[in-house]
């Protein structure tokens, strides 16, 4: 996987984070710089953290599955990226509060990181270096968040569906690129 690959998948996983981070942005109204690092460290963080244990664990069996690696890629960010659409696309209310705690903010970095785990596990099938990778997908996590947080304080919701579609559909094209190039086709 080339750094525009992986440039490319960090943006596609980091709109999970952006979108929660453009609703905190939303809810805290006015925003300090405070809040932009707050949210950049704890997604960012997770973020880079989640394909670290999933590479970890899928090292475990990657020898056993080489061959059928890209189509276990293929499977888990078609996965993740239709769930992404799906959750962006679904009536369902997202109930964000303006909380930075300890305790808020850990739950929403652990659920807006889960799909990166399983990133992490096609990391052990494609031979990535990975601690390039997590540093890589975290710093593209931090800056969306931080961002995000200000971009939700300015502009509120209207963008944060949008960014999660933009983040599922990333992932699908990728994952159809790594099936392909798996496939010998490109």
């Amino acid at each position: 996987m080339g750094i525009f690959e992986l440039f490319i998948l960090a943006v596609g996983l980091s709109m999970d984070a952006f979108a929660v981070s453009v609703c905190k942005g939303l809810s805290l109204g006015k925003i300090r710089f405070k809040h932009m690092a707050i949210a950049g460290l704890w997604f960012g963080g997770f973020q880079g953290l989640m394909p670290l244990i999933g590479y970890l664990l899928g090292n475990l069996f990657a020898d056993k599955v080489t061959k059928y690696a890209h189509w276990i890629a293929f499977l888990l960010l078609c996965i993740i990226g239709g769930n992404m659409i799906r959750e962006a696309l679904s009536k369902e209310e997202d109930n964000t509060d303006a909380s930075m705690d300890f305790k808020s903010m850990l739950l929403l970095a652990i659920a807006t990181s889960i799909d990166a785990l399983s990133v992490g596990v096609t990391f052990a099938f494609l031979k990535v270096n990975i601690i390039a990778a997590v540093l890589f997908i975290g710093a593209v996590t931090f800056v969306f968040s931080a961002v995000g947080v200000k971009i939700g304080s300015v502009f509120g919701e209207k963008y944060k569906s949008k960014a999660e579609i933009t983040g599922g559909v990333i992932l699908i094209v990728l994952a159809i690129k790594i099936l392909l190039e798996g496939l010998g086709i490109i």
